[in-house]
């Protein structure tokens, strides 16, 4: 019997119980009984046929990293193939995908999908640990092997030097990776892909207004219709309904607020101008525009594209092929399930916006699959701020972000925006992230992490207070953590750590190297054990309202020091209600966005951030041995340049003030920030104070002991004070 079937047969029991019985009382139980038991026959004929998949092809299976011995795991191998799914429409836990019954059906009445998949795995799965570790992927992107172990980017891992230093090999994790993001361009693929059906209203095509919003970085006459700041180049374009830009309309501004001026219909085109002068050769997925997109403008283009896709498809694709990777022996077609009996447990990882797509999944109700059972039992949304991924829209864009300056208009931060029961008076609405899960007992283990970045950017004080910033809403009930769920800021970082510090073109500072990366590790483990072993991860480690380390983002408050040469504005990624008219679901970040998005004046969320101390570094959460022993001021902010529309936020870099090597130098210069030589003495010095900071976060649980000798040793072969 379905667990859905169980719960309504207990509601149906639980009202009938409280009814008085004698003799008329037991006749009305007994025809109740009698109710219930035809809805049970009922419910048994008419239950929809399970969605899942029926069908996998292996394309390549293969040893991998050169034969590399991960300790007692052994050896590992990659498998790289398709798989086949298809949905039931008509199923409760579907009927919430968007456009899921204006998608073409096959014989059965089901909707179909194809996904590409890679896996990594032992080669004898009874050395691994029981665990699918899933990489929800960053726009076609493998993540996990980066984030994790340390190594270099690889498409296709097969060298030893792709597994880094192999810490997910050596504690025996089965890594899957699979599509689903279905526009994402195929040039990022590189076999990852989700195949999704376009939505037809009958077979006649859908049309509707939709908006993009165009950035360079350099100047070009030509861009697909798609490009973003975020999005350029990863993502497929909605064709125009038509090539006369009549019906549509461009415009551009210097700074997100300022007004939009329209630039003349005469001066662009829906054309292709790289290798053929404006107005180019005329194309319904690029524009051209005759005087070159300016760095230093939003070009914002309205128009009537065609044929959406049902892209909400992905959350179904990944639910159904980790409970077939979890549970089936074989498919429909007798192909053996590669990992069949060898998973006891699932967790799902996810970087920025793979990490905003785990958490709609499981605010979408997609964390359970068909059989009622739970998909994933521990999940990390990293470095995803306080919203979701508007997956789930026609016409859905979901490469692009959230940003002051950039895409700043899009759906990804509706009510609730919390973990906990909250009520949101902007929204006018109360709920929780947790709310579907919760009630089907199908919640994951829960740990967050985020980086400075998503405070100032990804608007992140709102997962944790209320929508007007009064009061926390609490992780922690009287000092006792909240179950399932633990927050954790790496202090003063950025999304990702910049491997040197150069000045980006278009900001104003050095971008933030400052890692996550070690804390990262052992908390991914402390996820593990938390839903294996039952042992409770450290306590969240955020800033608060309570302890004063959650603050207005003006310079008073946060107490950011002076600082020589250095602009501080308070900006910040605020939030007012948006207005996507009556056919967007704003509750399940669902439908139908009408254009032109209109900010609803006067309801405005109160985004806060990170106090920090007297050298400008936050004082809440992870304190890495970065930040507890710093060489200058590292922030999850920085500005753009002049030339790049002057002093708005500058995308996703953190920036990097070093600090003076003397007491001289910087007496000389006018900074209030102690030199290296006041904070350390000698280079024995730097070393003692990584050191002990090192050893700290390993006592907190924060560090492992490898990584904490790690940093010993880059302390000590560093050219600090030396």
């Amino acid at each position: 019997m379905l667990k859905h079937e169980r719960s309504l047969i207990f509601h149906l029991f639980i009202k009938k119980r409280g009814m008085k019985m004698g003799r008329k009382g037991f006749a009305f139980a007994f025809s109740a009984m009698v109710t219930i038991l035809l809805i049970v026959g009922v419910l048994m004929v008419l239950t929809p046929a399970e969605a899942r998949i029926t069908k996998i092809v292996i394309d390549r299976q293969e040893p991998t990293f050169e034969g590399t011995s991960f300790g007692d795991v052994g050896q590992y191998e990659k498998i790289v193939g398709r798989a086949f799914g298809e949905v039931d429409p008509n199923h409760p836990l579907n009927a919430i995908i968007q456009d899921i019954n204006l998608a073409p059906r096959n014989s059965r009445g089901m909707v179909e999908y194809e996904t590409g998949f890679y896996m990594l795995k032992p080669v004898d799965m009874s050395k691994g640990n029981g665990f699918l570790f899933y990489d929800a992927l960053q726009r076609g992107k493998k993540m996990a092997l980066i984030y994790f172990n340390r190594a270099l980017m690889s498409v296709d891992p097969t060298k030893a030097a792709d597994a880094g230093d192999g810490l997910l090999m050596r504690r025996g994790y089965t890594i899957l990776w699979s599509a689903w993001q279905g526009n994402v361009a195929p040039a990022s693929l590189v076999n990852m892909f989700l195949k999704v059906p376009v939505a037809t209203n009958g077979g006649a095509e859908i049309t509707g207004l939709i908006r993009s919003d165009l950035q360079v970085t350099a100047s070009t006459s030509t861009l697909p219709l798609s490009s973003g700041f975020n999005s350029a180049l990863m993502s497929t374009s909605y064709e125009t309904v038509s090539l006369d830009n009549s019906t549509a309309t461009l415009t551009r501004r210097v700074r997100e607020k300022d007004p939009r001026i329209e630039v003349p219909r005469a001066d662009w085109a829906f054309a292709d101008c790289s290798k053929v002068a404006f107005p180019g050769v005329p194309s319904a997925t690029k524009i051209c525009l005759k005087d070159k997109f300016s760095t230093n403008h939003i070009y914002e283009l309205l128009y009537t594209a065609k044929n959406p896709l049902a892209l909400g498809l992905g959350f179904a694709a990944a639910r159904d092929l980790v409970a077939f990777f979890r549970h089936a022996s074989q498919d429909d077609l007798g192909t053996p399930n590669p990992l069949a009996g060898a998973l006891h447990n699932a967790i799902a990882y996810g970087f920025a916006p793979g990490g905003r797509f785990v958490r709609s999944f499981v605010q979408l109700g997609f964390n359970e699959d068909e059989s009622g059972e739970i998909v994933f039992e521990g999940m990390n949304p990293h470095v995803s701020g306080a919203g979701g991924k508007a997956l789930n829209v026609r016409f859905a864009q979901p490469g692009r972000g959230y940003g002051q300056h950039e895409d700043h208009l899009y759906p990804g931060f509706e009510a609730p925006l919390t973990w906990l029961p909250t009520h949101d008076p902007i929204a006018e609405r109360t709920g929780y992230v947790l709310e579907r899960c919760r009630m089907t007992d199908t919640c994951p283990k829960i740990i967050q992490t985020v980086s400075s970045t998503e405070y100032w950017q990804g608007r992140m004080s709102l997962a944790t207070t209320d929508a007007l910033g009064r009061y926390d809403t609490g992780l922690e009930v009287f000092g006792i953590p909240y179950d399932g769920v633990r927050v954790y800021l790496h202090s003063s970082t950025q999304i990702a750590p910049a491997q040197t510090t150069p000045s980006y073109v278009y900001c104003r500072q050095m971008s933030n190297p400052s890692h996550w990366i070690d804390s990262q590790r052992a908390l991914m483990l402390a996820l593990e054990r938390w839903v294996s072993e039952g042992v409770e991860p450290p306590p969240s480690r955020i800033p608060t309202l309570f302890d004063g380390t959650l603050v207005p983002p003006d310079k008073a408050s946060v107490g950011w020091p002076d600082i020589p040469g250095v602009k501080y504005t308070g900006l910040v990624n605020d939030l007012t209600l948006l207005d996507f008219r009556p056919q967007f679901d704003g509750m399940n970040e669902s439908g139908v966005v009408t254009e032109p998005v209109m900010e609803e004046t006067g309801r405005d969320y109160v985004v806060l951030v990170p106090r920090v101390d007297a050298d400008g570094n936050d004082i809440a959460g992870i304190r890495s041995t970065t930040i507890q022993a710093p060489l200058g001021t590292y922030t999850g902010w920085n500005l753009r340049k002049a030339g790049f529309s002057e002093d708005e936020l500058c995308g996703l870099q953190g920036s990097f003030i070093p600090f003076y090597q003397t007491k001289s130098e910087r007496e000389a210069a006018g900074d209030t920030r102690l030199s290296l030589e006041e904070r350390y003495g000698t280079h024995a010095g730097y070393v003692a104070a990584v050191q002990a900071a090192a050893a700290d976060l390993q006592a907190q649980g924060f560090l492992l002991a490898e990584d904490a000798e790690r940093l010993v040793d880059l302390a000590e072969d560093s050219d600090v004070l030396k």
